[in-house]
């Protein structure tokens, strides 16, 4: 190991590099987070996250934090129902038994207060790195003023301001859409909405979807997702801002569909926020560097349509923090890390890929049916 204690920033304050945090100062290793965004804006916002707890559970375990994650998870969704535009059932699967939902604030709250105080500098913005040489970078921030650092880690996100030093490659978008709105208290305003929905419902047809799932004390969350330009509501005519305009635009698109399901569109009572769906070439790679790496999005951003990027976020900062806590060169370690995050990230980017394309292919859910048998075999 250096003689010194090496300088280790993570960039990002997601899961998996909170994560990272966690396991090295856990491990006695000092480190630095800097998040984008201010202190008041730390709970995240969006949807409850499902984790294959086969990929959370190491770790959690690893960062001492499984038994409290207990406490503020719940089982998934007692099933996932596949329906087409008729809303006839086509499957009513259980889902698999190592999945659990967390809400992300409640995530974000567990990790950041399982770190030491002044651990995350809130309010920094990587403006650029640069290098210094020997491993060692420059850190330029939008306030102005700069850190050095022996290890930079990405771990900022689809946007990342790391990953452009390791890679040419940019977040692509996928050709399909969500829309999101959501229905509030759905068991008791509309119980046949709700019992519609049961643990999750997802109706396909013909390069078109509607995803419901719920969030908590009744509120289900809604999806409406289809093939196009990203720029849709702008080719429509309509500002994200006017919900009314939007819904209309939404039903218009899904003309046709059983009622029962357009009710999910027309009872949403929150707005609507555009979702494009981006993700990495697959597989992404990068030519080792002393000095940098990513994890998460950062390194293997996917459409989450197939679930499981916060879990593999956070295994990858766990597998990072416990290389680099094990005594030797961090940069052997940071290698060591990457021979087997990148093949395991291309596995998990091509599964999601693969459920996008079947989802909302011309011949769906037929397709979605055969993917999801074939899935269940794995």
């Amino acid at each position: 190991m250096h003689s010194t204690t090496p300088r280790i920033a993570i960039i990002g304050a997601g899961p998996g590099g909170l994560a990272c945090a966690r396991v090295l100062q856990r491990s006695g290793v000092p480190v630095t987070v800097f998040a984008h965004e201010a202190p008041a804006a730390a709970d995240p916002q969006g949807g409850a996250l499902e984790l294959r707890m086969t990929t959370a559970r190491t770790a959690l375990r690893a960062a001492g934090l499984y038994e409290r994650f207990t406490a503020v998870a719940r089982p998934a969704g007692k099933e996932l129902r596949l329906l087409d535009h008729t809303a006839t059932v086509l499957l009513q699967d259980a889902p698999a038994p190592d999945r659990t939902e967390v809400d992300r604030a409640a995530l974000r709250r567990l990790l950041l207060a399982s770190l030491t105080p002044g651990t995350v500098h809130w309010g920094s913005y990587l403006r650029t790195l640069h290098p210094l040489g020997d491993g060692r970078h420059r850190a330029e921030f939008d306030d102005g003023h700069t850190e050095t650092f022996d290890l930079v880690i990405g771990a900022d996100g689809a946007w990342s301001r790391v990953r452009p030093m390791l890679s040419e490659d940019t977040p692509h978008y996928s050709g399909v859409t969500f829309v999101e709105t959501g229905i509030a208290d759905a068991d008791d305003r509309h119980p046949d909405l709700a019992r519609l929905v049961g643990g999750g419902m997802l109706a396909l047809s013909a390069g078109k979807g509607l995803l419901a799932r719920r969030h908590g004390r009744g509120h289900l969350l809604v999806y409406a997702g289809f093939r196009g330009s990203q720029d849709w509501a702008s080719a429509a005519g309509v500002r994200m801002a006017d919900t009314e305009a939007v819904r209309a635009v939404l039903l218009d698109g899904f003309a046709g569909w059983d009622d029962r399901l357009l009710a999910l569109l027309r009872e949403g009572d929150g707005g609507f926020v555009n979702r494009p769906l981006f993700a990495l070439p697959v597989p992404h790679t990068w030519t080792h560097t002393p000095g940098l790496t990513l994890l998460g999005d950062a390194a293997h951003l996917m459409t989450p349509f197939a679930g499981g990027g916060a879990g593999l976020a956070m295994l990858d900062g766990c597998e990072l923090a416990q290389a680099l806590a094990g005594g030797g060169d961090p940069d052997a370690a940071v290698r060591a890390y990457e021979s087997a995050l990148l093949p395991r990230a291309a596995q998990a980017a091509d599964h999601a890929a693969r459920a996008l394309s079947e989802a909302f292919a011309p011949d769906a859910p037929d397709s979605a049916l055969r993917f999801l048998c074939t899935d269940r075999e794995r």
